[in-house]
């Protein structure tokens, strides 16, 4: 196949990532717009508020936890419909004005797709392009994400005139049509044809792509390492030599969301007008403001993760969380949210933000994809999702009451402290994968957490 073929092959894969990204993104982001005028129709009190918001995330929680097993069954691709015609459904009865109870039942089960999406996705983009962007096209989907929140949040400022919250839910079902339109002209990932044994059709996936000796030595590295993997199940994660990889991947899942981000994704203008921001248009207008400099630092990483590497984006990112995490305790400290202080309030959001989407939200997605071998990939990846999205529902469910709690300081000096303890997890346990094939990985955990020394290898061979 053509370098120009490949390319364009690769293009479709990150077009349907991207699509898949746009549209969870959206959702997450018009909640946060659509709370203020459900909490106002409703007369919901802040538990209430947080049921709402987060009985997407627990939807989100089992699908996540299932999603390794039916992305191993049924294969990547169809999965990916699944995911698809769901969203269409869900997303669509979301804003049908049937009552309370309707709005959240549909909420859940708009949640069940979604956790099916955020393994899924990232598995089939990283085992369809080759690994010398394999980072890049991961990001994509983190940046589709985010630039989904950022459009759900110009839905939200659209729609605040009429106050239409069920528009700004469902609006999004149009998008996922789209991409079944693109799924189906793509086959299944060559991996996933090799775990069930069809030996035959992840050989034509890879003739598409590559010439025919590389195509056979891809076969080749993938039944080695097929062949070490041993089972596929969670049980399996935590057996040697998978026993690092499995403590960092549920570790990292977990400090992607405890750490804090959507608490700012799904109340960031409730928040902006605790600061400051007085109407709920300028609220809204605002956090669009701070998603665009999200996007803008994911940009960045998206240009620079395959060449100066996971750890530093990573690590860089986290760093800038603990500066806004800092900066916002000396606000709430303060307490008085007018002129310069409102102001430092808004660029500790902004930084927080920026800082997350540069490291963890564009490198989550990746490591997700990339730490375990070929037969526990889905397995893993299912089981460091099923973890962030157990964060994502604390934070859902109690921001809003940890702030009336323990108050603006408390909440965030614990923030701060959960942002060094990532920093430290990460600098001691992430690995670097950058130009690595996905079948190296294997010998990284082998070899006790290091990657193991070619020239001593290939000096041993000899």
């Amino acid at each position: 196949m053509s370098s120009t073929t490949w390319r364009r092959r690769s293009a479709v894969v990150g077009a349907t990532g991207a699509i898949m990204g746009l549209i969870y993104g959206y959702d997450q982001g018009a909640i946060s717009g659509a709370i203020l005028y459900i909490k106002d129709q409703y007369h919901l009190s802040t538990f209430m508020q947080e049921t709402v918001t987060s009985a997407v995330v627990v939807g989100m929680v089992i699908g996540a936890l299932v999603a390794g097993r039916i992305a191993n069954a049924i294969g990547r691709k169809p999965a990916m419909i699944v995911i698809s015609v769901g969203y269409v459904v869900f997303a669509v009865a979301s804003g049908i004005p049937l009552g309370l109870a309707w709005l959240i039942v549909m909420r859940f089960l708009l949640g069940l797709v979604i956790g099916l999406c955020v393994v899924a996705v990232p598995l089939f983009i990283a085992e369809s392009v080759p690994p010398s962007i394999r980072g890049r096209m991961v990001i994509i989907y983190q940046l589709a994400t985010t630039t989904g929140i950022l459009v759900a949040y110009f839905a939200d400022l659209g729609f605040a005139g009429s106050k239409d919250w069920e528009a700004m839910l469902a609006v999004s079902a149009a998008a996922a049509l789209v991409v079944l339109a693109l799924v189906f002209r793509l086959p299944d990932t060559p991996r996933w044809y090799m775990m069930k044994g069809r030996r035959d059709e992840a050989l034509a996936v890879l003739r598409r792509s590559e010439d025919e000796d590389l195509a056979q030595a891809e076969i080749l590295q993938l039944e080695d390492d097929l062949s070490h993997s041993g089972s596929s199940g969670f049980r399996a994660m935590f057996r040697r030599p998978f026993t690092k990889a499995a403590v960092f991947a549920l570790g990292l899942g977990f400090l992607v969301q405890i750490t804090g981000i959507n608490a700012i994704v799904y109340y960031a203008p409730t928040i902006l007008q605790e600061v400051g921001f007085k109407s709920a248009a300028g609220a809204i207008l605002g956090t669009v403001v701070i998603q665009a400099a999200a996007i803008a630092v994911e940009l960045v990483a998206f240009g620079i993760v395959d060449r100066v590497g996971r750890r530093p984006v990573l690590l860089g990112g986290i760093a800038a969380m603990v500066i806004a995490d800092v900066l916002l305790l000396g606000v709430y400290a303060d307490g008085h949210f007018v002129g310069i202080v409102a102001a430092l309030a808004f660029t500790g959001f902004m930084l927080f933000h920026m800082g997350y989407s540069f490291g963890f939200g564009s490198l989550g997605w990746v490591y997700a994809s990339e730490t375990f071998p070929a037969r526990l990939r889905a397995s893993g990846a299912a089981a460091q999702l099923t973890m962030n999205n157990l964060a994502n529902l604390i934070v859902a469910l109690f921001y809003l009451s940890a702030v009336q709690t323990l108050g603006g300081v408390g909440t965030w000096t614990l923030l701060l402290v959960l942002a060094v303890i990532a920093f430290v997890f990460v600098f001691r346990l992430a690995p670097e994968a950058k130009g690595r094939q996905l079948e190296e990985i294997r010998a990284y955990w082998d070899n006790g957490g290091r990657w193991p020394d070619k020239n001593a290898e290939q000096a041993a061979a000899r």
